[in-house]
């Protein structure tokens, strides 16, 4: 029996489906932490100028944060994105180091992956 060399057209739309699931989530998150992230903005109050400056360095840390969440969130839907662009090319699932088949395990788990355990573990060494 031949290894398997790619999934099958029903493994993949079941992929498709999961991405686009949590494509939708991530969107709702990253709308979430933009409006957030106004809010802060918005928030400037009528408060005393000294009660304010010791307000700001808190504000900037929390719309600091704010910045990187909302940044980790936006390359995570491109990952997502670009998984559902390797889906239609016949690429999804298959590593970029070895070009053996990533375990559907992994792909539940992190379906962006581009990379198999083994590739993923050689990396760091």
């Amino acid at each position: 029996m031949s290894k398997k060399t790619r999934y099958s057209d029903e493994e993949l739309k079941a992929f498709e489906k999961l991405i686009i699931q949590k494509l939708e989530k991530a969107k709702e998150e990253l709308h979430s932490l933009k409006a957030s992230i106004i809010r802060e903005e918005e928030d400037t109050g009528d408060s005393f100028s000294s009660v304010k400056t010791l307000e700001d360095g808190t504000d900037t840390a929390e719309k600091e944060r704010l910045s990187q969440l909302a940044g980790r969130q936006q390359k995570f839907i491109t990952n997502l994105e670009n998984a559902l662009v390797r889906i239609k090319n016949g690429t999804y699932g298959i590593c970029l180091n070895t070009g053996k088949l990533i375990a559907k395990e992994r792909l539940m788990a992190v379906p962006h992956t581009t990379l198999s355990i083994e590739a993923k573990l050689n990396r760091r060494g």
